[in-house]
């Protein structure tokens, strides 16, 4: 067999398997992710609504960073036994060789050097690339139990912390997704098809490419230092029970948090009764206003008098202070937003909020019907504050 046709075995199997399932629960978590985050887009909408809905949608995301997590808890023990029980060595941390190799790559590119550097096991691209997922998995690990459980994170923390931690999740989300779409694929996929993840093995030439000072060691046939059986059958007596309490606190934390909460609001079934309401009756000074019908509590709504807290309730969500149409104030939400006046008072024909909130729409955020009446009405009224 040629050089040029010779393999080189890369990653066995379970390595490439765990690959496939990051690759599954990630992608998994960027789109049931980011539609939440833009839900107002039509892209969103027409995924949420594929996906079965909102609530399906965070099921699934919730689902999908489980088993982000159960991963990486394995992968965590298994850097762990390839360190400490085989004294591999830690090629995925940079060093000062990495500087080197990208500033020669840089200067190769641009045409001021003749030779590209040689590179190790993993070159200066994967260890940054591996790094920034390690600094993704703790941050978005943190800010999305946060969210999760608000009320547990308030327990301990101060409020302020739940908004904040849904900007830092958000927008690592998007920087996330945006590092593997343009860094990973470009040194991966673009530059030169790399398929060692999924076949397991690279060729000659990518080898010489990517992985020279590698391959000169394997061809030197230089072999792996071996572990007496002594040392090694001490070193597992150790590793063996830190690791199986590692992985059985880390499990139970993990569903724990999971199982915690579902939501910050707790929505207590209806009750329907016939309740005798008393009212003290209490002097009024004459002359007095002449008797009136009672009025029915619907119409008599304002916005300080529950109507903030119902679009809080349905619309709190997607319309915040991120941009866009804002329900968080009278003034933002009587404003509009980009398609339009969502509130127009006493005209509720013209009020998009009533045809996008309605029961059945594709809208992410639907009244009820009874509540679409009380909005409708009071639109009618003139929309008060």
């Amino acid at each position: 067999m040629s050089d040029q046709t010779k393999k080189y075995e890369r990653f066995n199997i379970a390595r490439r398997l765990e690959h496939i399932l990051l690759i599954l629960s990630f992608s998994t978590l960027a789109v049931t992710g980011l539609v939440q985050m833009y839900a107002l887009n039509s892209i969103s909408i027409s995924i949420i609504s594929l996906l079965g809905g909102i609530e399906l949608t965070r099921i699934i995301h919730r689902t999908a960073a489980v088993i982000f997590f159960l991963e990486g808890i394995y992968h965590f023990i298994l850097m762990a036994y390839l360190l400490y029980v085989k004294r591999k060595d830690a090629s995925m941390m940079p060093g000062l060789k990495d500087v080197i190799d990208g500033l020669q790559s840089f200067l190769h590119n641009i045409g001021l050097r003749k030779e590209a550097p040689k590179m190790p096991r993993y070159n200066y691209t994967e260890k940054l690339e591996y790094l920034a997922m390690i600094w993704g998995y703790v941050l978005m690990g943190l800010t999305g139990f946060m969210l999760w459980n608000p009320i547990l994170t308030t327990r301990l923390l101060p409020g302020e912390i739940v908004p904040a931690a849904k900007v830092a999740h958000g927008l690592e989300a998007v920087l996330a997704v945006l590092a593997i779409l343009l860094w990973h694929f470009y040194h991966v996929h673009i530059k030169q098809w790399n398929w060692s993840m999924f076949k397991g093995h690279l060729t000659h030439h990518e080898m010489v490419e990517e992985h020279a000072i590698e391959l000169e060691k394997i061809e030197a046939g230089i072999p792996e230092p071996e572990i007496e059986p002594k040392v090694y059958k001490k070193r597992m007596q150790i590793f063996t029970p830190i690791s199986i309490v590692f992985s059985v606190l880390m499990v139970a934390g993990l569903l724990f948090l999971a199982n915690y909460e579902e939501t910050a609001i707790t929505t207590v079934p209806r009750v329907y009764a016939d309740v005798d309401v008393f009212v003290p009756r209490t002097p009024t000074p004459f002359p007095t206003q002449a008797p009136t019908p009672t009025q029915d509590l619907l119409t008599a709504s304002t916005w300080d008098n529950g109507m903030d807290f119902l679009f809080e309730q349905k619309c709190g969500l997607c319309h915040g202070e991120s941009g866009g149409f804002s329900i968080k104030t009278y003034s933002g939400a009587i404003s509009g937003g980009n398609s339009g006046l969502a509130i127009v008072p006493g005209r509720p024909e013209d009020s998009l909020i009533l045809s996008q909130g309605a029961p059945g729409s594709d809208h992410p955020g639907q009244f009820t019907e009874e509540e679409l009446e009380r909005v409708r009405i009071w639109i009618i009224n003139g929309a008060r504050k």
